[in-house]
């Protein structure tokens, strides 16, 4: 498998990001293929989307003051994550542990880093139509069948450091599901799915980075997954009850909430 980096031009609100994306990707003189898989980073989507704010001309309420100080963050930060977050359940040093769109997330997704100062990018918005429509451009103007994945950082339990999941994909599935096969011995596999996106977005993210690369977007080859353009995000995401740590640590930290 092949990561192809995609470097850019710093990427600004309201930009075209299909266009720079484009562009970057002719003057790199790389030849897009059928199968070919585009690993974009969400914070230059939500960029684009005029998804940023400045957390400092924000007025703090109260909640948000006490969690700034408990969690050593700014209190206008603090409320921008409370506007974000679906729910809150408590934190450690700069960072608020919240529940967005499903998923448990620091700062319900809200990020300084690579913003402005005083500013905060937030995640994008409808990241399913992002994907789609950077996919079906892409395939017009290069005229190859690809997939599409926006990625961000994230925080695995009890692991130090960040990974990278997908937002959101495009044009493949995003989870292989591995029940009923048998393993090297014969025995029937119960429970195992692969997350081929995640996967696939932390391999780019290694390529990526987190400081100031300017590489936004990725393209991965020969990954071997098949593309389908009827694939849902659905598979991704399964019930509290049925995952591993939030059916176990789901009761204790809703005790948590402030």
């Amino acid at each position: 498998m092949k990561l192809i980096p995609i470097k850019t031009p710093l990427i600004k609100v309201n930009d075209d990001l299909i266009e720079i994306l484009t562009t970057s990707i002719k003057k790199r003189r790389i030849k897009p293929k059928n199968g070919d898989l585009l690993v974009v980073s969400s914070k230059v989507i939500a960029l684009t989307q005029g998804r940023i704010v400045r957390y400092e001309d924000i007025k703090p309420s109260k909640r948000a003051r006490r969690l700034a100080k408990k969690y050593s963050l700014d209190p206008g930060f603090v409320e921008v994550v409370l506007r974000e977050a679906d729910e809150i359940y408590g934190g450690v040093y700069r960072a608020i542990l919240t529940m967005k769109n499903g998923i448990f997330v620091a700062n319900a997704g809200a990020d300084i880093s690579n913003a402005p100062k005083g500013y905060a990018i937030l995640w994008p918005k409808n990241t399913k139509d992002a994907a789609e429509k950077i996919k079906e451009e892409l395939e017009k103007r290069f005229g190859v069948k690809m997939g599409v994945i926006i990625s961000d950082s994230y925080c695995i339990p009890l692991r130090a450091g960040t990974i990278a999941i997908a937002l959101a994909t495009a044009g493949f599935q995003a989870v292989i599901d591995e029940r009923g096969k048998k393993d090297l011995f014969g025995k029937e596999m119960k429970i195992t799915r692969r997350a081929i996106a995640d996967d696939l977005a932390s391999a780019a993210h290694v390529v990526m980075g987190e400081t100031n690369g300017r590489i936004p977007a990725v393209l991965i080859r020969g990954s071997r997954v098949r593309l389908d353009d009827s694939a849902s995000n659905s598979e991704t995401f399964i019930r509290p009850d049925k995952c591993l740590f939030s059916s176990i640590y789901v009761k204790r930290v809703k005790k948590l909430r402030f």
